[in-house]
């Protein structure tokens, strides 16, 4: 960059999949014993929803700071040092930073984005254990939490703006433990699914019912019930105990394909599961299905449906309930 005219020079590097994969790499060798830390995988690193929505946020950035000349070309290398994120809070929230313009050293540049989270932090309303970034994260140059905090100014600032919906990444939570790295993979919500925003709404009144009326959770189970065994009835299965027979995963598999109209590839899953990682399998498969579907636009934990937590599995049901609860009538 050139600090005497605020310009963003090309990137020296070229982002191919293989340098990633070393980044990535790099990055975990600096995890500390105890540590935990979270990086897209790097299988999903040229997915094109993935690959839009960074282009969408560098377009939308460029735009907006057009007028002062600065120049976006890659989120997680342009953005660490806090520069860029000042210009945008001061252009999107009329916001006065008391931080410098241009901070050089390490130190400064640390402290000024220190300055520039918080703040906003406090514009977003949000509590500590909401932020989804950190200054660690973004100082390192992480996308993932980069793309977080753009996100996440964007729709606060103009919840209009047309940011590409339902964007999911394949994450690896990587942990340093006594016996080495531990990583697990999981799926992550990055953008809303503007189509079901009204559903998600609905799971969110769903939830908070079943927290402050649970007197009306039978009622609840049994218009459940009622639809699940409609459809599944079809295949000669007949579902009775919402909290245990989910558990699994198989009938919650063969609703959605009823539901959705597809036949799931028996290899796909495990028919007769005989093991938790199974079960686990099972219902993380069906999870993804919902997501890609855009049925689903609340995290939901496998392992809590796998536990039999009638929370998750209730709202896996009610969000296919409120897509089809008319199919076949």
């Amino acid at each position: 960059m050139d600090v005497t005219t605020g310009v963003m020079e090309p990137s020296f590097l070229k982002v191919f999949p293989g340098s990633l994969a070393v980044h990535q790499s790099q990055q975990e060798e600096d995890i500390a014993p105890g540590e935990k830390r979270k990086y897209i995988s790097p299988s999903c690193r040229n997915d094109p929803k993935l690959e839009a929505l960074q282009t969408f946020l560098i377009d939308w950035i460029n735009t907006t700071l057009k007028h002062e000349h600065i120049v976006v070309r890659s989120l997680e290398q342009d953005l660490y040092d806090g520069l860029v994120l000042h210009h945008l809070l001061e252009n999107l929230g009329s916001v006065t930073l008391e931080v410098e313009k241009i901070a050089l050293t390490e130190k400064k540049q640390w402290l000024k984005l220190t300055i520039i989270l918080e703040t906003v932090r406090q514009l977003l309303h949000l509590e500590e254990n909401e932020l989804k970034w950190s200054v660690d994260a973004i100082f390192k140059k992480d996308l993932l939490s980069t793309l977080h905090l753009l996100v996440a100014i964007a729709e606060h600032f103009q919840p209009d703006l047309a940011i590409p919906p339902n964007v999911t990444v394949d994450i690896m939570n990587v942990e340093y433990t006594a016996h080495g790295l531990k990583t697990e993979n999981a799926v992550e919500f990055m953008t809303k699914n503007r189509e079901t925003e009204e559903s998600s709404f609905n799971a969110e009144i769903f939830d908070e019912l079943l927290k402050r009326a649970p007197e009306k959770l039978d009622a609840v189970k049994e218009v459940l019930l009622k639809f699940v065994n409609k459809h599944v009835g079809k295949l000669g299965l007949s579902v009775n105990d919402v909290d245990s027979q989910f558990a699994d995963g198989v009938i919650l598999l063969l609703l959605i394909g009823q539901l959705q109209g597809y036949f799931l590839n028996l290899g796909d899953f495990f028919l007769n599961p005989s093991s938790v990682s199974e079960m686990v399998h099972n219902v993380n498969l069906a999870v993804e299905l919902l997501i890609d579907e855009g049925l689903l636009d609340t995290p939901i934990n496998p392992e809590d449906v796998v536990n039999r937590d009638l929370n998750a599995t209730l709202l896996i049901l009610y969000c296919l309930f409120s897509r089809h609860k008319t199919k076949g009538t």
